[in-house]
């Protein structure tokens, strides 16, 4: 699948993841992507309310029933592949063969129902629960497909402290079929050497992508 290029607000974005936003601003979020994530450009911090096909705001969108035998799990015996990203100064680990593309502020790697986006832009200070929730979360709201907040944690990965914003949302309609897929979404915010990196992993809600999560989670560093 093609990655559509928007100018998301997230995180998520973005999101998130947040959604994303440009590579010189502050905020909580870096990159946007729409394809499979189901948010609508914008940047993280802003407020601009994105519209579906007809004018209808994406975040009013209802919920699309969640499937019963979801696709989307991961092979437990996929290789994963290192990627620097030096414009950002972070690296990951991504499952082998998945499809990337690049932005000046981001990467993301995609295959069928299932993305990682990395994102980052430059910030004064690192994110906290209060800056996430307070700016985020409603920027996330206002710009994703039928967002829903499940919550918003402390955590810690081997790269450092984070905030984890996880949701649900829809994906993008299939331009085919027009079905979506109901999605879970989490968003990881770091801060590293004045640069803001967000890590956002996407599948449909109920794959079991634990392990393979976990695996791209603690692969994250600094480069």
């Amino acid at each position: 699948m093609k990655r559509i290029t928007m100018a998301l607000p997230i995180l998520v974005a973005t999101v998130v993841l947040a959604a994303c936003g440009g590579g010189s601003g502050t905020g909580t979020g870096s990159v946007t992507p729409a394809s499979q994530r189901g948010t609508s450009a914008a940047p993280t911090g802003g407020s601009a309310s994105a519209s579906a096909p007809g004018g209808q705001a994406v975040s009013a969108e209802p919920a699309v029933p969640t499937e019963s035998s979801p696709p989307g799990d991961i092979p437990d015996n996929i290789a994963y592949v290192p990627y620097t990203a030096k414009a950002g100064g972070v690296s990951v680990s991504t499952p082998e063969g998945w499809g990337r593309a690049t932005t000046p502020s981001g990467v993301t790697f995609t295959d069928k129902l299932n993305t990682v986006e990395l994102g980052w832009s430059n910030a004064a200070k690192a994110p906290t629960l209060a800056t996430v929730k307070s700016t985020g979360v409603p920027a996330l709201a206002a710009n994703t497909r039928a967002f829903k907040l499940v919550g918003v944690t402390a955590t810690s990965l081997p790269a450092g402290p984070a905030v984890l914003i996880h949701y649900q949302a829809n994906s993008e309609p299939n331009p085919v079929t027009g079905k979506q897929y109901r999605l879970d979404v989490l968003r990881y915010e770091l801060f590293h050497n004045g640069r803001q990196v967000s890590l956002t992993l996407l599948s449909p809600v109920g794959a079991d992508n634990v392990d393979p999560w976990r695996i791209v989670t603690q692969s994250l560093k600094w480069a």
